[in-house]
């Protein structure tokens, strides 16, 4: 599998950061196939140029957000960021205010602050750039959910949530999480997708996809990884990683 782009990914829980260089393919940038995945995603110029494609039409940089399960595809080339912020957190519920049902928007340069700044000086650190994005990546969230009164999910889901983390290396089903809450795995199944949008079994695959992620950097191979998140096996995880991110686990060299 030829590598598309190359960079590094960090990690913590309710978001990560994704900084990739992405070289021109011939005589175009880099695009990826349509695809949809249970976060907000925040992409930064950090140098490079970037457009998104969806339904509505095509939006370009150097600055944008993409909300939660919008289809799209990704057409890059350059150095540039994305910041995934899961929707069920504070700065999550936050950045659903401000984006006002709308699928795609660009941000100005006055929204965007000095966040490139702080990405590309993270990625550029000497001793250790992983660390320094997740610093940068969750101070950048957390300044995020400064902004605007939100309320959080369900008591409920987010005990649901935790539970479905803390388990993600064995098989999850919402009978088991029903009982946990003490709810009807019917009304378990209505109040989770009215307050994260996601059935809970697809739920649960973005969260193995996320675990999945962390363990490629951490320096596993694709099948370790699919091992330690709950995939079946490592064609499963790759199936997923497609479907939720429009290109091969594999195309992308992680660190």
């Amino acid at each position: 599998m030829e590598t598309i782009a190359s960079g590094r990914i960090a990690v913590w829980e309710g978001g990560s950061l994704w900084v990739f260089d992405v070289p021109r393919a011939g005589a175009a940038p880099s695009r990826t196939e349509m695809h949809a995945h249970h976060a907000f995603q925040l992409t930064f110029s950090l140098g490079g140029s970037f457009t998104f494609s969806v339904e509505e039409g095509v939006v370009p940089g150097p600055f944008a957000i993409v909300a939660p399960d919008t289809l799209h595809a990704f057409q890059a080339q350059g150095l540039v960021s994305h910041l995934f912020v899961e929707p069920e957190g504070r700065a999550g519920r936050t950045l659903e205010q401000l984006m006002q049902g709308r699928q795609v928007a660009t941000m100005t340069a006055a929204q965007a602050q000095d966040s490139p700044d702080l990405i590309l000086a993270a990625f550029r650190h000497s001793q250790d750039p992983r660390d320094a994005l997740r610093q940068v990546g969750m101070k950048i969230t957390d300044r995020i959910a400064g902004h605007a009164r939100v309320a959080e999910p369900d008591r409920r889901v987010r005990q649901i949530i935790k539970w479905a983390i803390e388990n993600l290396d064995r098989s999850l089903g919402i009978e088991e999480a029903a009982r946990g809450v003490g709810l009807s795995p019917s009304r378990a199944s209505h109040l989770f997708v009215e307050e994260t949008g996601l059935p809970f079994r697809t739920y649960v695959l973005w969260l193995r996809l996320v675990r999945a992620v962390d363990a490629r950097i951490a320096g596993r191979t694709l099948t370790e990884a699919a091992q330690e998140a709950g995939f079946s096996d490592s064609a499963h995880l790759s199936r997923t990683f497609k479907r939720m991110f429009g290109l091969p686990a594999a195309a992308l060299e992680m660190s």
